[in-house]
This record gives structure tokens, sequence and C-alpha cells, in this order.
């Protein structure tokens, strides 16, 4: 497998790609007020009573604006066909790589591409001395959640009014100094 800089066409491939996730686990968030002033949030694992299958619309026009930075665009592709894509804009004030948008193909899930991409990624980060990458999932995105946590990715915050459908996002870190 190859991993490389997305060109035009990549852009193309990568816009169709479905990223949507079945899954059987949330976290869930519940907020404490406790008196002299303490707020307890935590977060648990909860098991759903059944799979749920969650489709994530793809901002496009993002993407395109994101691609057309030059910045860290990554393909990964296996035997002429891409198999997924990893987006990451660079936070200079804050010298940190952000990955906006993940994806890889359905029949090629599990097998070490998001690996790869994220590995990449972390070099391309370091080279340009960039002290973090961060990333939001939705609390919902379990999947997303195990895999980063999988890869040395911290917890570091939640935004409740992050998505328009109600959907609290979760932000996580990964230091690499």
């Amino acid at each position: 497998m190859i991993v490389r800089h997305g060109d035009l066409k990549d852009l193309n491939a990568c816009v169709v790609i479905d990223s949507s996730y079945e899954t059987d686990y949330v976290w869930q968030v519940q907020a404490e007020e406790r008196p002299y002033e303490e707020l307890v949030i935590t977060f648990r694992t909860v098991r759903l009573p059944r799979s749920m299958r969650v489709s994530l619309p793809l901002d496009t026009e993002h993407l395109v604006e994101d691609w057309q930075l030059g910045e860290c665009f990554l393909v990964a592709e296996g035997d002429g066909e891409m198999r997924g894509y990893l987006d990451m804009t660079v936070q200079a004030r804050q010298r940190t790589g952000w990955i906006n948008d993940m994806a890889v193909l359905k029949k090629y899930r599990r097998q070490g591409i998001g690996t790869v991409l994220l590995r990449e990624a972390f070099r391309w980060a370091n080279d340009r001395e960039l002290r973090a990458v961060m990333l939001e999932t939705q609390t919902k995105n379990y999947p997303a959640i195990c895999f980063f946590r999988k890869h040395g990715f911290s917890f570091c915050g939640f935004n409740d009014r992050s998505y328009a459908n109600q959907d609290i996002g979760v932000f996580f870190v990964y230091d690499l100094h």
C-alpha cells in the first residue's frame, strides 16, 4: 500500500466514500453540579439496546477547501485503487494539526489502512515541528473513539453544541513531543 498526497482525481474519489458506521455503544455524558461551585462531568460507555447505523454527511465544500490548502491531504492506495484518506490542516498559532476528516472504504476497514494513514499524518506533523494532533468526533461514533484512543489519543474536552443535530462533540489530542 502507498500513502501519498492526494490529487484532484483522489479528491473526487474521497467525496463518494461512504463513511457511515454501525455501533453498539456510545459515550454518554452526565453533568452534575455539586456544592461549592463544583461541576463533575462524566463520560461512560453505554451499550445500546440495538445496533445503531449512523450516516455522516460529508462537507464537500470544506474538504475541497482543505485540499486546496496543500497541507496534509493523504490518500492510501493499493492495487491502483484509493482505499482511504485523511484530511489534516494546521492551526499555526497553536502549532497543532487538526484532523478534519478521515475515512476508509468499507470493504477495506479493519485492515490497518487507518493506522497507516494516521502514522503518516504524525510523520508529516513532526516534520513541520507541530506539537500535537487533535480531532473532534461525536459521542456516538464509538468506533472512532476506540480507534483514536488505541493509537494514543487522549480525551481533552467536549462541546455540547458542536452539531446542529444536538450531538455532543468530544475532542482528542495526541502529543507529538
